[in-house]
């Protein structure tokens, strides 16, 4: 019975990612809001501030992608790991990976704010909507609250879901 359950929850949060990842190209950003985007493949490190976005990303090795479209967004990516950060329209996305991860942060409107970390093999995901905090630490059960949130981590096999 157990198996059955996580295999329901891996393809749920399948089936979650792409749809969030469509909301999320979807949307729009705020009117006036600036685009930021630091994309850093390899060794490389970069950063952009525009008027009212920013972004920053670092990679040592791997890949790191930071977009910021009317908000704040940072990546970090260490050796063979990718990360992946978006913030808009007020959000704040913070990811980090270390060696075989994969952590995406996408924070979505006014007070969301998403921290995810990578730090065994494994991807994870964290989605927050309008004043929702969601936090991934990779060694530990993802935590939600405070709007409509997602998180699904592959690392430690657990998720959480924030529906207020």
């Amino acid at each position: 019975m157990n198996t059955s359950l996580t295999r329901r929850g891996a393809a749920a949060l399948l089936a979650a990612a792409p749809a969030a990842i469509g909301l999320c190209l979807l949307g729009t950003a705020t009117a006036n809001a600036e685009t930021a985007a630091c994309p850093a493949p390899g060794t490389s490190a970069t950063a952009t501030d525009a008027d009212g976005a920013s972004c920053s990303a670092t990679s040592a090795g791997g890949a790191a992608a930071a977009y910021g479209l009317g908000g704040d967004a940072s990546a970090d990516a260490g050796p063979t790991s990718l990360s992946l950060a978006i913030a808009q329209n007020g959000g704040v996305a913070t990811s980090t990976s270390t060696m075989l991860s994969g952590p995406a942060a996408i924070a979505l409107g006014p007070g969301a704010t998403v921290t995810t970390a990578g730090v065994r093999p494994g991807l994870a995901i964290g989605i927050a909507g309008p004043g929702a905090t969601v936090t991934v630490p990779g060694t530990a059960a993802p935590t939600c609250t405070g709007g409509v949130g997602f998180a699904g981590d592959f690392q430690t096999l657990q998720g959480c879901l924030s529906v207020r």
